[in-house]
């Protein structure tokens, strides 16, 4: 399906916004196959087959990829920043080690300006936090049909790999931040944390269920919103990020001048394959111009005529939309990770004051 049909826009993008998931069907239950209709016999755990079983195998279901790339992400962070710590010295730091001591300083800066209490738990709460949501919002700037593209070929057919995008993962994560909030809340201030949401802001027993009413609402607002901000600012760009790699479809089978040399070869049909082999030239001409092997002029000329012999003049349209619209979402990733981070020391610190 990964930029399949042209003509079948909707199809694409529903393709590309279904979540790979696991979960139970029931007994009784009509699957529809490449083999017709099956009817289940018993209880059945299985991978969903479109987006109306992952609904209907309820709430317990699990969106493997998005488990599997914010694990794996979060992994990786481990893994990088324990090689850098291996590596710490003394001396002036240079390369990677420097970058991560840049990180550390500055997430420790922010949370001295933020946080008001003492808890030598928050500073590295706020690292984890802040590289980890970067990375899984970072997974935005891959072209979307590279890797839904090579895992259908092995048999995958679908998978959502931005997990900030999946709101079971933010939500998940600002749930967690909300029971650190209640958990320090009630260490730190004790029963005053119960006057709070029943005194304030009416500092009268009458009003007891009023106050209560809105503190708890204030108080559950909170991780909504930061899970929801994260979801709906990632959801969106991923959004855009998919009606533009539509433009790279359009001209599939249209001849050489808007279909490029895929369409010669292949007609409407998707070559994962040929793409990654477009995407391997242009990365490749991308790291010699990094190198200084290959001027910058010479780096944009050759990356246009890759893109246009691949896919016509409608992909290099669309592919300069994408490069356009990634650069400016490089701020918004980073926006939204710090933001997340921020917030989380802010409700802590919060969590942390005792009036």
């Amino acid at each position: 399906m990964a930029g399949g049909n042209p003509a079948s826009t909707t199809e694409y993008i529903q393709h590309h916004l279904t979540n790979l998931v696991y979960g139970k069907l029931p007994a009784g239950y009509e699957r529809h196959t490449d083999h017709g209709v099956e009817t289940l016999q018993a209880d059945t755990w299985t991978m969903a087959h479109g987006g109306q079983e992952a609904t209907d195998m309820g709430f317990w279901a699990i969106h493997v990829d998005s488990m599997f790339w914010s694990i794996g992400l979060g992994s990786l962070f481990c893994w990088m920043f324990l090689r850098a710590a291996k590596k710490a010295h003394t001396g002036v730091p240079a390369g990677w080690l420097n970058f991560v001591e840049m990180i550390v300083e500055f997430i420790d800066g922010s949370v001295k300006d933020s946080f008001h209490g003492r808890n030598k738990m928050v500073a590295p709460l706020a690292l984890t936090i802040f590289v980890w949501v970067f990375l899984m919002n970072f997974m935005d700037l891959l072209p979307v049909d590279l890797i839904p593209e090579l895992l259908m070929l092995a048999g995958v057919p679908y998978q959502k790999i931005v997990p900030s995008t999946d709101p079971n993962i933010t939500l998940g994560m600002a749930l967690g931040v909300f029971v650190l909030m209640l958990y320090y809340s009630f260490k730190i201030k004790g029963t005053g944390f119960v006057k709070e949401l029943t005194m304030h802001p009416f500092n009268h027993w009458g009003f007891i269920p009023v106050n209560l009413f809105m503190e708890t609402v204030g108080l559950l607002a909170k991780p909504f919103s930061l899970g929801l901000r994260l979801f709906g600012n990632m959801y969106a760009g991923e959004m855009i990020f998919i009606l533009i790699a539509t433009m790279f479809a359009a001209g599939a089978g249209a001849g050489f001048v808007s279909g490029g040399l895929h369409a010669e070869l292949f007609g409407e049909q998707t070559s994962g394959y040929f793409w990654l082999v477009i995407f391997l030239l242009v990365t490749g001409v991308c790291w010699l111009n990094l190198k200084g092997k290959v001027s910058t002029g010479k780096t944009v000329l050759l990356c246009m005529a890759f893109m246009a012999i691949g896919g016509g003049l409608f992909a290099l349209g669309g592919g300069l939309m994408q490069w356009g619209w990634a650069v400016f979402h490089i701020l918004v990733i980073t926006l939204q990770a710090f933001i997340f981070m921020v917030l989380t020391v802010v409700y802590l610190s919060m969590a942390h004051e005792d009036h």
